[in-house]
């Protein structure tokens, strides 16, 4: 919790009027706080708190068809954080259209939804369906295994990665978000192969590689090995890489995320140059932490005038 408010006697379900929007690409967000993809799943968030409270919904990644996900156990805790390999499972595309989009649209959300692959024409199968959907924004998830890249995301080879934008941008004229992975030597190169694909804007981090093991048994406790590590721990990572691609492209809207926690943590974003966050790991201990997180950063930025102008212009601190 932000320790210059309590926000005692807070209520997620309680109307609130945001003073300070922003914009993404052209897209005007009610605030600057998002929900990240995979971890936001309407079922369960809709209990919670009003979604259209937030000022996007990324949603969990939607492939070609159903994904079962890893095998289990695909999750465990670490220090400040956890460490995740659960596979982007969903229920795919088709089922996507006709469910959870509707429902999300119905709520009053704006959509951001997260698209994955393992091949460039998984992406572009993806895209097809959802060029003239009711989705605000279309977030290219390009940290996937990817099997046109020799099983490496698409995101760590800037060569590959224009050729996949490029494909994916002649196919639909809704804002493209490219979400980058920090697994790379350098971060800016791969944003630019992004920027020079087409993409909108661009979305950082995604999770880290990591894993921890079995002390009793001297084996991985993922059943992937490896995973994702999200959380506090990676907040200062995240950090520098939203400022390397902020000075390498300083006009291009980005949206920052990692280990986000408090409305303070949201706001070291938006001065390392984000124009907009989202939260995700902290709604796993805290189901409502974006909707709190939200409404701290409203009062914070009540406070810096200068940086809330510059947000609802649609431009970022520099």
């Amino acid at each position: 919790m932000d320790e210059r408010m309590s926000m005692d006697g807070f209520d997620p379900l309680e109307p609130y009027t945001y003073r300070h929007p922003t914009q993404v690409a052209g897209v005007v967000w009610k605030n600057p706080v998002g929900a990240a993809s995979g971890t936001f799943k309407l079922d369960a968030c809709q209990d919670f708190y009003d979604v259209s409270q937030l000022g996007a919904i990324s949603t969990k990644g939607v492939s070609p068809v159903a994904w079962e996900g890893n095998p289990t156990p695909r999750t465990a805790e670490s220090p400040s954080g956890m460490v995740n390999a659960v596979g982007l499972q969903n229920p795919g595309v088709d089922d996507y259209l006709v469910d959870e989009l509707p429902r999300l649209k119905d709520l009053g959300a704006l959509v951001v939804t997260n698209v994955a692959g393992h091949s460039d024409d998984d992406y572009a199968q993806v895209v097809a369906k959802l060029a003239d959907s009711p989705a605000d924004m279309l977030e290219i998830n390009v940290s996937c295994p990817n099997v046109t890249h020799g099983g490496m995301s698409a995101g760590t080879d800037p060569v590959g990665l224009e050729r996949l934008i490029s494909r994916l941008r002649a196919m639909t004229d809704k804002p493209m978000v490219v979400k980058l992975t920090p697994n790379v030597t350098d971060i800016a190169a791969v944003a630019r192969a992004a920027a020079n694909g087409g993409a909108d804007a661009l979305s950082l981090i995604n999770t880290l590689v990591g894993m921890r093991l079995d002390t009793t048994t001297g084996r991985p406790i993922i059943d992937n090995v490896t995973g994702g590590v999200s959380g506090p721990a990676i907040l200062p990572i995240a950090l520098a890489c939203v400022w390397k691609v902020r000075q390498a492209l300083p006009e291009m809207p980005i949206i920052g995320m990692g280990g986000i926690a408090s409305g303070s943590d949201a706001l070291e974003f938006l001065y390392a140059g984000a124009n907009a966050v989202e939260v995700g790991a902290a709604a796993l201990v805290d189901p409502v932490a974006p909707v709190r997180i939200a409404r701290q950063l409203d009062e914070l930025l009540d406070q810096r005038p200068e940086l809330a102008e510059t947000l609802e212009k649609g431009s970022s601190w520099k």
